[in-house]
């Protein structure tokens, strides 16, 4: 029934590489999501996702997510969380979202036959890939956004008038709470949010009860099997000892935004993961100065202190010579990169998307420019 299966740690690699791309620098840790499913292949699990259209209608799908910061811990946090006891993590990540399923069917009292990835990242898509598998449901070869976002309004069933509630929540220590029902999406994220922060880090996440007609109407289908190709592509050109970052560009019909050396991080934590980089142009770049604003992930970015690409367009940094994505915890000072761009997800290219994923969204006051038409100036 799959339309594609995971059965080597190369294709693993693949796909999540993809994903972290995709993810914009958010969306969990690559390393993560490796471990997400080897774990499961290690163990003979069939780790695939079948095609939006083999999905009954009838059949009820959910959404597995991870709600939390992935900033480290600083010796300060990591002193306070053991004077609450919270030393040893009895789930992992996957666990912690197949359990969140689980529970969010017994609390509805329904069995969960699909499973939907809120969006894509290199841990985000994987574990809710494994998690719902462990959990007994297929995975869809789709998500609900096309890249990843900080907040839970920024998907598409939020678009299409959906109900995210309840919720079920697990963290890694094995604490279990639910969110019956809320005021909206916004105050969901909040409270979301607490939860998390409760567990210093992520916690497992499942909501978004729908049918499979009704997901069929928010998915945006094919997005894994993209990711894996995008993966498997800038393997591929490393291996033909091609540039990888010119294969990307003129493969996805992108741009590369910047070339040069990231020469500042500025980072603060508080349920989320802000921060900005810096990057000093070079080559073709050189002279310039570019700087990079996330809230998880990328959203909006300066040439030589002016607007120059914003979401819901994507923003991803990778290596300049490898092309591998690189997620936004992991960027260092004296890293050599390239910032690509593409298109967003045409469904976040209207009033309604860019109200919530455009930079006034995130407080700058700054205007949405596609990204296409600012790189035409």
């Amino acid at each position: 029934m799959a339309t594609m299966k995971l059965k080597s740690r190369q294709q693993v690699e693949d796909f999540v590489r993809g994903c972290t791309f995709m993810g914009t620098g958010g969306g969990g840790l690559p390393a993560n999501g490796i471990e997400s499913l080897m774990s499961e292949i290690e163990k003979g699990t069939e780790i695939g996702w079948v095609d939006v259209s083999e999905i009954p209608d009838d059949i009820m799908t959910a959404c597995p997510f991870l709600m939390g910061s992935i900033a480290p811990h600083t010796p300060e946090v990591t002193a306070e969380m053991e004077d609450f006891g919270l030393t040893d993590q009895v789930y992992t990540e996957k666990e912690q979202l197949a359990k969140a399923i689980q529970y969010l069917g017994k609390f509805c009292e329904t069995e969960i036959g699909a499973i939907v990835p809120i969006e894509l990242g290199g841990a985000n898509t994987p574990g809710g890939v494994a998690a719902g598998i462990v959990s007994g449901a297929v995975c869809v070869d789709g998500d609900y956004t096309g890249r990843a976002i900080p907040e839970i309004q920024q998907t598409t069933p939020y678009l299409r008038g959906k109900a995210l509630w309840p919720v079920a929540s697990v963290d890694g220590y094995g604490d279990i709470s639910y969110i019956e029902h809320a005021v909206n999406y916004r105050v969901v994220e909040r409270l979301g949010k607490k939860i998390a922060e409760t567990a210093y880090g992520l916690v497992g996440q499942a909501g978004f009860l729908i049918s499979g007609k009704e997901m069929k109407e928010c998915v945006n289908a094919g997005t894994l099997t993209r990711c894996y190709n995008i993966g498997k592509l800038i393997r591929e050109a490393r291996e033909k000892g091609k540039d990888p970052v010119a294969e990307l560009v003129s493969d996805l019909g992108g741009w590369v935004l910047a070339r040069g050396t990231v020469t500042g991080k500025e980072t603060k934590d508080d349920g989320y993961y802000y921060g900005t980089h810096t990057i000093k142009g070079s080559g073709a770049d050189e002279g310039n100065e570019y700087k990079i604003w996330f809230k998880n992930e990328n959203h909006v970015m300066w040439k030589n202190g002016e607007p120059y690409v914003t979401s819901p367009d994507i923003i991803s940094v990778v290596d300049a010579k490898t092309g591998e994505p690189i997620a936004n915890p992991l960027v260092e000072v004296g890293n050599e990169v390239c910032v690509i761009g593409l298109r967003a997800n045409e469904v976040f290219r209207n009033e309604k998307g860019i109200s919530i994923l455009g930079p006034r969204y995130f407080k700058f006051d700054i205007d949405y420019v596609p990204i296409e038409e600012r790189m035409e100036k």
